[in-house]
């Protein structure tokens, strides 16, 4: 494994998809080899930019109300990393952000996971995260309803937290009620304490 702080610094100053970011470069990431949660998300939101915190909003109220974890906790590296599939705001379209710039993980994504040795549970969040590693899905709704096959194996798909998305929490309540005791009790047991 090699310097984890050097490359997070390189990560930090990349400057490659610059031209095409409205608010500029801010990769924004928390990663340390001692994680043994992963948070694969799409990209940051606006607020998350303007703060230089990931899921610094509404979002990430509710994402820690799923995991059943406080601030200190999810913001602590040694306990859980956070890696979206594109490290910088890419702006909004009509209908909410845009995707993640399509630079950005082919550039950074494997030497990052490298960094994970103690990885135990991956959380997959959005279309583009669940590409990459649950690419045997066609969608995020049809990766969550499998979830008693995949948590298991170390990776759960999630809807998006987003206060936009009440209409799929409504539509599924066993998300609610299956999926969520079975992920606090397996984050419970990850991050004891």
């Amino acid at each position: 494994m090699s310097d984890y702080r050097q490359l997070l610094a390189d990560v930090r100053g990349c400057r490659l998809c610059a031209a095409n970011l409205p608010l500029g470069p801010r990769p924004l990431l928390q990663l340390a080899p001692s994680a043994r949660i992963l948070i694969a998300g799409q990209a940051p939101g606006r607020k998350a930019h303007e703060s230089g915190v990931p899921f610094d909003d509404a979002s990430g109220e509710r994402l820690r109300q799923w995991l059943g974890v406080d601030r200190a906790c999810f913001y602590d590296a040694e306990r859980i990393a956070i890696l979206p599939m594109g490290l910088c705001y890419p702006g909004s379209g009509k209908s909410g952000d845009l995707p993640p710039r399509p630079e950005c993980a082919p550039a950074w994504r494997d030497a990052l996971l490298a960094q994970l040795p103690q990885l135990q549970l991956t959380l997959v969040l959005g279309q583009y995260a669940l590409a990459w590693h649950l690419p045997q899905y066609a969608t995020v709704s049809e990766a969550v309803a499998d979830w008693q096959a995949t948590l298991p194996r170390g990776v759960l798909a999630l809807p998006h937290p987003s206060p936009r998305n009440q209409r799929w929490l409504a539509q599924h309540p066993w998300f609610a009620t299956e999926v969520l005791p079975a992920l606090q009790a397996r984050i419970a047991a990850l991050l004891p304490g």
